[in-house]
């Protein structure tokens, strides 16, 4: 049945899986997928050149289930792996899924069920968990910073009534993406080396030219965090850097010129720069990055993000070559509050007193960046 139903066009979401060297989890992976039995499903493994046995275990899932289909081809990096399973795909709908991660039973089920139930939006968004390791080897599931923070006043909606969605991690693993909308828009990954963080662009795109956006807290998404060699713990600043401005190019090239918006992502390129300098504190090539990043920004918008610390926006304004007005340091004080308050209510005490720690050290590094680097001055001058 599910094979006519593919051969019939008549596919409800295609599943693309970019794969490479990724024997250790995939198989977990498939198997979650498969449990979706409400709609027609196709999963597209596209096994990106592995030297391990990522295109075996594949196959042998295929051989159980008709509706997987392996594709192996040369390494050529995650965006285009993705652009291949999306080009081979035949779902109203198409979705990823990253072969260290899985989704919960039935993910693609419930979520064409609602993109159905709101006339099929261009992007049904979820919630989804994180996954974090224990010293035991065990794992913990804990909710995203974006649980219960994304409330959209009314369903669909559009990244202007909801630009908060820009501000935390990408997670486009976390959706579903109607393909005609994907194809009219022209929109498809960054093809680059490896896995390069061409989701950041990806979001955007996606995010910013969608007109229905439907949301869900529902989680139901499993990623795992800061897994040895992901992309996530190892990019390099200068990566992160560009991927930003690939985002800003977006905005731009669309004409998106929304302060809520612009606000997001400008919150997004201060969490960059701020992990860049406290670890390259006497790099005058950092520093020259986060001037370029401060110069395509908004002075009022900066001026206005409660949520980045004022020594850091002093810092903006100083590389701007510009004098920073009075900040309230009052108003990011209850923003830190409140996401604490977040954080306790989603998450409960055993999570924020894992992380008090690593948040205290962070925390430190940002206010001592200010002593670590010269207030003023323009970039090249000596450090």
């Amino acid at each position: 049945m599910a094979r006519d139903a593919i051969e019939r066009g008549e596919v409800d979401v295609s599943v693309v899986v970019p794969a490479y060297n990724a024997a250790t989890h995939l198989e977990e992976s498939l198997e979650a997928a498969r449990k979706n039995n409400r709609i027609s499903l196709e999963i597209i493994v596209i096994d990106d050149g592995s030297t391990d046995e990522t295109a075996g275990i594949a196959g042998a899932v295929a051989m159980l289930d008709r509706r997987v289909r392996l594709i192996s081809k040369e390494n050529g990096g995650y965006g285009m792996a993705v652009n291949l399973g999306f080009s081979e795909a035949r779902g109203r709908y198409v979705a990823i899924v990253e072969p260290d991660d899985y989704p919960a039973p039935h993910m693609y089920d419930d979520l064409f069920e609602l993109a159905r139930s709101y006339d099929y939006p261009d992007v049904v968004k979820s919630s989804y968990w994180r996954l974090i390791a224990q010293r035991d080897g065990s794992e913990r599931r804990w909710h995203n910073d974006y649980f219960r923070a994304i409330r959209p006043r009314r369903q669909p909606f559009t990244l202007v009534e909801e630009p908060r969605l820009l501000r935390y991690h990408p997670s486009i693993w976390s959706a579903i993406y109607r393909r005609d909308f994907l194809e009219k828009a022209g929109i498809r990954f960054l093809e680059v080396p490896g896995a390069g963080w061409v989701d950041n662009p990806f979001m955007v795109e996606t995010l910013a030219q969608a007109r229905a956006i439907v949301y869900t807290d529902e989680p139901y998404y499993h990623y795992r965090e800061d897994l040895p060699g992901s992309s996530s713990v190892t990019l390099p600043w200068e990566t992160q850097f560009q991927r930003w401005h690939d985002m800003m190019d977006v905005l731009d090239r669309l004409d998106e010129d929304d302060p809520g918006v612009r606000a997001a992502l400008a919150v997004v390129g201060f969490r960059y720069v701020e992990k860049a300098l406290a670890a390259n504190p006497s790099s005058a090539e950092v520093r020259d990055g986060a001037q370029r990043i401060f110069a395509r920004l908004d002075p009022g918008i900066i001026a206005g993000l409660d949520r980045v610390s004022p020594s850091l926006r002093e810092l903006a304004f100083a590389l701007r070559g510009e004098e920073a007005p009075k900040l309230d340091g009052f108003a990011y004080a209850r923003s830190l509050v409140g996401a604490g308050f977040h954080s306790l209510a989603i998450n409960g005490p055993a999570f924020t007193a894992s992380y008090l720690g690593r948040y205290v050290q962070a925390l430190k590094g940002r206010l001592d960046l200010p002593h670590r680097l010269p207030p003023h001055g323009r970039v090249g001058q000596d450090l």
